[in-house]
């Protein structure tokens, strides 16, 4: 993306203009100027050069009386469904900007473009192109807390891959017959393998010099004894104390690597006498953070005791909304660094790849659900790869709705502090409006029970997917505000309702089922004993988890309820006694001949002397249900 096109001038601009102009921005370019009637295009060196060059020129800039216009020379064939927008207010919310993307389509992706300016920028990805051409012309000039929006589409590669559609044997108006066989090289796509969580580090900007080397020799030495890329962000925040560099290979190269390079920047250090302490500093997504510091710090603790180390973590304060990154800075020899390095990264992929596999089963849990617009997880510009959804997820449809319907409604109680509530309201309400349109659920905050009441009732309903945004977004709201400690991980309970004749398929016989459930997804569930229904007959399911345990436990919750009754455990006779008119009354509302038919064999079964009989008895029925 370092091609530029000039727009808005006028007829009598030469090439020699805008190279007076570009040099006296002292912005670098390479080649001629390509100059039409009305517009130009050049190449700058990188990227970086040339969002410095919309950043500095577009709008601003007046050549022959005419202001002119600066953005990525996108071909038409790329311009599908990813826009780069810019001038966003610094301190804008993550929510008033997913609100905003969200009122023109489905956002696939939204992440930040690091630039030099106060002002930020990011790129975003429509679920098409008919949504990422209403956008661009909704928001460009949009008005947004003072500051007016650029839109541009930046190249889509995606686009430019899949070739124009060509009708078979030159007739017009028919296309292929059929899908693709299987086993065809369409008829499936091969997934990339995710690559490993690379090691972000901070180093002081003064000894960036001798870890590349000269000519980039020291650097490509380090690459090439332990496999790994390496990238020394020189560009980023130009005049910072310190430079992120990041490592991608194995859990064993990062840290070769990095010991590598604590031990240049020691030699550096004693070359130039330069004194203070140099601790190894770790750039960590904020979202990883929590686990490695472990209930009442207690993980931290262990990995400063085995490692001797002394570790401390930037405060949540120092977060922006662009910048999810906590800094990890461990203090200690380069050997007891170098041990410390191995296991918070250890802990750390241990989180990732924990959420990875909730965030895949939950897409198969809820099929089409769109993971990387909720903003949960770290954008892939942080070094950290986003999530594969397995195409796979597919199979789980067999559960949901037929194409065409929509799934239905869930009602969730999320019990919150009671000191939250302003900050999940907003001013004039404006947040939680912004979260209800954001998830596509209704959200009310039920009145408190008391004067003292510690907790609230926050009630969401819509399907699983509003669900799942609505009650992300809630925790992570609570974090972001401060309503949990910087070593505490936000673990909220969550009530839902099931009908009072399937609360022991959840409870399973000798709590079999509700303990798998709790090993499963790591919430704590339980379903309290001697619950009187309430007037629809239900009983409530309480659920105390962090954000991924608690969705998990909800939707299995929800499968376990949808099964069948002949593919369930089967309990003791007593146990089918006790339940015996719950049965019966649902029996009755089944109706007609089925309900007549299971009635008759039920009753017969209560007379058999063996239980084992009553299972081939409901395995029959089955079988020939038809």
């Amino acid at each position: 993306m370092n091609k530029l096109y000039i727009g808005n001038l006028g007829e009598n601009v030469s090439p020699l203009d805008l190279e007076s102009l570009f040099k006296d921005s002292k912005i670098p370019f390479s080649g001629q100027f390509l100059v039409k009637t009305g517009y130009a295009f050049v190449d700058c060196p990188d990227e970086s050069w040339a969002m410095k060059a919309i950043e500095a020129l577009s709008g601003k800039v007046e050549l022959h009386g005419k202001l002119i216009e600066v953005e990525h020379s996108v071909p038409k064939r790329q311009r599908s469904r990813k826009l780069q927008i810019r001038n966003i207010p610094p301190h804008l919310q993550w929510e008033v900007l997913d609100s905003l993307l969200a009122q023109y389509g489905t956002v696939e992706n939204c992440e930040q473009v690091n630039t030099d300016t106060e002002t930020a920028v990011v790129n975003v990805t429509y679920g098409n192109k008919d949504q990422a051409r209403q956008a661009i012309e909704k928001l460009n000039g949009f008005q947004l807390e003072n500051y007016s929006l650029k839109v541009a589409y930046i190249p889509d590669e995606m686009a430019a891959q899949q070739p124009p559609q060509q009708h078979p044997q030159g007739r017009r108006g028919f296309g292929q017959r059929g899908p693709p066989r299987q086993g065809s090289p369409s008829a499936t796509t091969r997934q990339k393998p995710q690559s490993d969580v690379p090691l972000r580090m901070l180093v002081p900007t003064q000894f960036v010099g001798a870890i590349i080397g000269k000519e980039g020799a020291t650097i490509r030495n380090i690459t090439k004894q332990t496999q790994s890329k390496i990238d020394i962000h020189r560009k980023e925040n130009a005049g910072a104390a310190e430079k992120p560099i990041t490592i991608h290979s194995t859990p064993e190269g990062c840290s070769t690597a990095c010991k590598i390079i604590m031990e240049i920047m020691q030699k550096e250090a004693q070359d130039t006498k330069f004194t203070e302490e140099i601790p190894l500093k770790i750039l960590a997504h904020n979202n990883f953070v929590g686990r490695l510091i472990g209930k009442e710090g207690r993980n931290l603790k262990k990995i400063e005791q085995d490692t001797d180390t002394k570790i401390t973590i930037s405060p949540l304060q120092d977060l922006t909304l662009y910048n999810p990154e906590r800094t990890i800075t461990v203090k200690g020899s380069i050997e007891t660094c170098a041990k410390a390095e191995e296991e918070i990264m250890k802990k750390i992929r241990e989180s990732y790849e924990n959420d990875i596999a909730a965030m895949n089963l939950q897409a198969h849990l809820i099929p089409g659900l769109n993971l990387n617009a909720l903003g949960l997880f770290p954008p892939s510009s942080s070094g950290i790869p986003p999530p594969a959804v397995s195409v796979a997820s597919a199979a789980a449809a067999a559960s949901y709705p037929p194409f065409g319907q929509q799934p239905e409604s869930e009602t969730v109680h999320l019990f919150i502090p009671a000191l939250a509530v302003g900050a999940i309201i907003g001013k004039q309400g404006q947040h939680i409006k912004q979260l209800s349109r954001f998830a596509g659920a209704s959200i009310k905050i039920a009145p408190a029970e008391g004067p003292d009441a510690k907790l609230r009732m926050v009630i969401i309903t819509g399907p699983p997917e509003a669900q799942f945004k609505a009650q992300g977004r809630i925790y992570g709201k609570l974090k972001e505000e401060n309503f949990f400690g910087p070593k505490e991980e936000v673990k909220l309970e969550a009530h839902i309702k099931v009908p009072s004749y399937a609360a022991g398929r959840v409870i399973g016989k000798g709590g079999k089922t509700v303990n798998e459930l709790q090993n499963l997804t790591s919430a704590e569930v339980v379903v309290p004993r001697d619950q009187t229904p309430d007037e629809n007959d239900q009983v409530v399911v309480k659920i105390t988890g962090h954000f991924y345990a608690c969705q998990l436990a909800q939707r299995k919750i929800q499968e376990i309820l949808a099964q069948p009754i002949w593919t369930l455990p089967f309990c003791s006779k007593s146990k089918l006694h006790l339940q015996f008119d719950r049965t019966l009354d649902l029996l009755e509302r089944i109706g007609g001949r089925e309900g007549f038919c299971c009635l008759q064999v039920i009753s017969y079964c209560f007379q058999l002397p063996r239980w084992g009989k009553v299972k081939r008895c409901l395995i029959t029925l089955k079988d020939n249900e038809g």
